[in-house]
């Protein structure tokens, strides 16, 4: 019986750590120290290397625990109906934290930054696969080009956003995410729904161009290619 409470007391506080872990870097960096990371969790320094062994097995059970999160995250979200999406607009701390996590991993170039993307380029290609079919979005020439040209502008946008905000406290999660969304969320739904363009003309030449240059020379910077 003293086994099994002390196992399940360790597993407490192998996820208490984790999670203070996930929080600290997000909010501070993967440079946290494992000392910052015991005082969030409320427990010894000495606990996490009991647990975990290094700070770079802390980090790969984080990035993992991130990942799943926000991969469920996202199957939920896709199920909400869209007259209720503007209800729950409002990001919370767990949604915020995920995409500072996110983008912190993609700025540090980390394989785990690039694994997020890779998954998030897949979910969205099969998001708009169904979308699609279902009549909710035009059919594109090239949807996964298009699927990862949408995740890359996304990520660089917010990315760009908050390098241009040195004063925003990341820790504060949810702020972080609805000033995002106050300034985003109108531009980017009227650039999807509307367009830019008023006309097909552009469009129409570079697809020309390109089916008469399949395979186009490479030439130098601000030269014409051959035909």
């Amino acid at each position: 019986m003293l086994f099994m409470s002390t196992a399940q007391e360790d597993l407490t506080g192998r996820a208490r750590l984790r999670d203070a872990a996930i929080e600290g870097f997000a909010a501070h960096g993967f440079d946290e120290s494992l000392r910052a990371i015991a005082a969030r969790a409320g427990v010894s320094a000495g606990l996490v290397r009991h647990h975990f062994g290094s700070k770079e097995e802390l980090r790969a059970e984080c990035d993992a625990t991130v990942l799943e999160r926000y991969r469920i995250m996202k199957e939920d979200s896709i199920n909400v109906p869209a007259t209720r999406v503007f209800a729950q607009l409002p990001s919370s701390h767990e949604g915020g934290l995920l995409m500072v996590y996110i983008l912190r991993s993609v700025q540090d170039g980390s394989a785990a930054g690039r694994t997020f993307i890779e998954n998030m380029v897949a979910e969205a290609a099969a998001f708009t696969a169904d979308a699609v079919a279902r009549g909710l979005v035009v059919p594109s020439r090239d949807e996964a080009a298009r699927a990862r040209y949408m995740v890359q502008q996304s990520i660089g946008s917010m990315l760009v956003n908050l390098a241009m905000r040195p004063d925003v406290r990341l820790d504060d999660f949810p702020a972080v995410m609805e000033q995002y969304m106050a300034e985003t969320m109108l531009p980017t739904l009227e650039l999807y729904t509307e367009g830019v363009f008023t006309d097909s003309s552009y469009l129409d030449q570079y697809l020309s161009f390109r089916a008469a240059n399949t395979n186009p020379p490479a030439g130098r910077a601000g030269e014409p290619l051959a035909r």
